[in-house]
């Protein structure tokens, strides 16, 4: 049996649940590990912004971290938490060292959020105006980011397709990656067809696969789209949006750029039809599982809905092709009956692939297993064991290199 039950949680910003499907996951975490007792402490270098979630709440312990400190060394050795959490593997790369030095037999957990070097390359075939390619895969980001994934212990994975892909273009062992996506369920009251209007976007726009497809909406698909219903309105919703997003606001063609939104549920449940057409990006999409869950019909791309519905029917549309997205939106948004049957498949979805209940305990029996056996579990991962030394090695010294320059400054 295990003696404590401590975690850390270092990340790579604060938690905002009402920003980012991000920070939703976040908070999801959280709660799985205070339903098994967790004392949990919550570290990270960003600034604590103003719609960040209060995690004292919680009876979480917040501390601000610096980068490059020997004063994280102090800390984590006086917390010796049993289990150290990495939101994203850049946090990994710049505090793994430390934990695996100050605490070597702390379970050492990544939450992926999606797989950035799939992102990446995705965009890069995008900004070259060509087809994706997996030999866009093997990048400077997908090194970093495997070598990661290969020093800790377990990587939680959103998505069954990237969980293949690194299984079978990275050769990944399966026993380094967990399964775990998004929880959702269906809202208790959504309003019907004909009391709803309009077209909605919604998502951070410090994502860039978010600004792309604001972006692409304006440009191409809008245009389209307005001469078809001049009526409806394109109604864009999102945290941080730049100046170059507010320039998109166009109120004669009827497309608005609304900012942040106080209640994303209320503004999806309101819309008739949710917009998508994402043209790279990775992972789950938490914009789509809103709709799902707010009962409205989403129309996006194959990206947009990938690994999200299994073998089941879309609750909307699939398209990539520009004319055919805006075919199928308008059928979507006047047909009554269409997008009932649509709604149907949004909440089947949910009830089929979403349910914290088809995770929780699963969960919690890896991390307990994962703890009790650590030791043969590294040892049957010793590449993971060789990145590791190796990063400590050129990693500590070069940090250490940092502190000291920092201090003459």
């Amino acid at each position: 049996m295990l003696k404590s039950k401590t975690l850390l949680i270092i990340g790579f910003v604060w938690p905002e649940p009402k920003s980012s499907a991000a920070g939703s996951r976040m908070m999801q975490l959280i709660e799985l590990f205070l339903t098994d007792g967790y004392e949990i402490t919550f570290g990270c270098t960003a600034q604590n912004l103003e719609f960040s979630e209060d995690l004292s709440v919680l009876g979480i312990t917040a501390k601000a971290i610096e980068l490059n400190s020997s004063t994280f060394d102090d800390f984590v050795k006086e917390l010796n938490p049993n289990v150290v959490l990495f939101d994203r593997f850049m946090v990994e790369e710049q505090f793994g060292w430390r934990v695996s030095e100050s605490c070597p037999d702390a379970l050492k957990i990544l939450d992926t959020e999606d797989l950035h070097c799939l992102r990446n390359a995705r965009q890069l075939a995008v900004k070259e105006n060509r087809d994706f390619i997996f030999d866009d895969l093997f990048s400077d980001v997908a090194k970093r980011e495997i070598a990661s994934i290969l020093r800790c212990d377990v990587s939680l994975m959103v998505s069954e397709f990237e969980i293949e892909l690194l299984q079978n273009q990275f050769k990944v062992s399966k026993d380094l990656l967990f399964y775990l996506p998004i929880f959702a369920e269906k809202l208790d009251l959504v309003p019907l067809y004909n009391e709803r209007n309009d077209f909605v976007f919604i998502g951070n726009f410090l994502h860039e696969p978010n600004w792309d497809c604001v972006k692409y909406l304006s440009e191409v698909i809008w245009p389209m789209l307005h001469l078809r219903l001049p009526e409806a309105k394109m109604m864009i919703y999102g945290a941080y949006p730049m100046q170059k997003v507010l320039q998109l606001h166009k109120p004669k063609q009827n497309f608005f750029i609304m900012g942040r939104a106080e209640d994303a549920f209320e503004v999806v449940r309101k819309a008739k039809v949710v917009l998508a057409p994402i043209r790279f990006g990775a992972g789950i999409k938490g914009k789509l599982i809103e709709a799902m869950q707010c009962g409205t019909p989403s129309v996006t791309s194959l990206i947009g809905a990938e690994a999200m519905h299994g073998n089941m029917e879309w609750n909307g549309f699939v398209k990539d092709n520009a004319t055919e997205f805006v075919d199928v939106s308008v059928s979507l948004y006047q047909d009554e009956k269409l997008w009932n049957k649509c709604q149907e498949n949004g909440f089947e979805i949910l009830e089929k692939r979403y349910q914290k209940s088809f995770f929780e305990d699963a969960f919690i029996m890896e991390v307990n297993s994962l703890l009790e056996n650590l030791k043969q579990h590294r040892n049957s991962n010793f590449v993971g064991s060789i990145l590791q030394h190796h990063l400590l090695s050129s990693t500590k010294y070069m940090s250490k290199w940092i502190e000291e320059k920092n201090r003459k400054v």
